[in-house]
């Protein structure tokens, strides 16, 4: 049941809400405990089944913990003999190289980078194939130096070509 607080008309419809002679929120009628139902919006308490009671002494042991070991590499296992450092060749002057051609050919249009990065480039990547040359099991990098090379000659001729043009005009 259902009051309005202002009139005090009780209504037993649920779905009414507000009071039809004032429009008032109705509110649910206090209850014989002096509790109101409209205060208590929670879900009923359910009881359920109590739990189930296992007997522990019936079960199987667990086996003991085991220690972790480590296994064991002998030095000699892997290829046959001691283990050995291999390095590989030396590809550093290769790919400054490179490095320096492409970016000569990227700002020979806009900063005449074939002037200070295309002259380098081809430098460096001769002074790669060279020791290429002498030492090939210590230096590597053959391709990377000729990339060198080749985009800093490019750059380089494609600034030359700008600078006349500019001159020109």
């Amino acid at each position: 049941m259902k009051r309005c607080p202002k009139c005090g008309q009780i209504y037993s419809e649920s779905d009414v809400n507000f009071c039809l002679n004032d429009g008032e929120l109705l509110s649910r009628d206090v209850g014989p405990a002096g509790h109101s139902n409209a205060d208590d919006d929670s879900p009923p308490t359910l009881l359920m089944d109590p739990p189930r009671v296992t007997n522990q002494t019936n079960w199987a042991s667990p086996p003991p913990p085991v220690l972790y070991q480590s296994p064991t590499l002998n030095r000699l296992d892997l290829a046959g003999g001691p283990l050995t450092r291999t390095s590989s060749p030396d590809k550093t002057l290769a790919a400054v190289s490179l490095g320096l051609g492409v970016a000569s050919v990227v700002l020979s249009v806009c900063c005449y980078g074939g002037f200070w990065l295309g002259i380098p480039a081809a430098f460096v990547g001769f002074l790669a194939m060279r020791n290429i040359q002498r030492e090939p099991d210590r230096y590597g990098g053959r391709g990377m130096a000729v990339g060198g090379m080749v985009t800093g000659i490019i750059s380089f001729m494609i600034s030359i070509l700008l600078i006349i043009v500019v001159v020109l005009a």
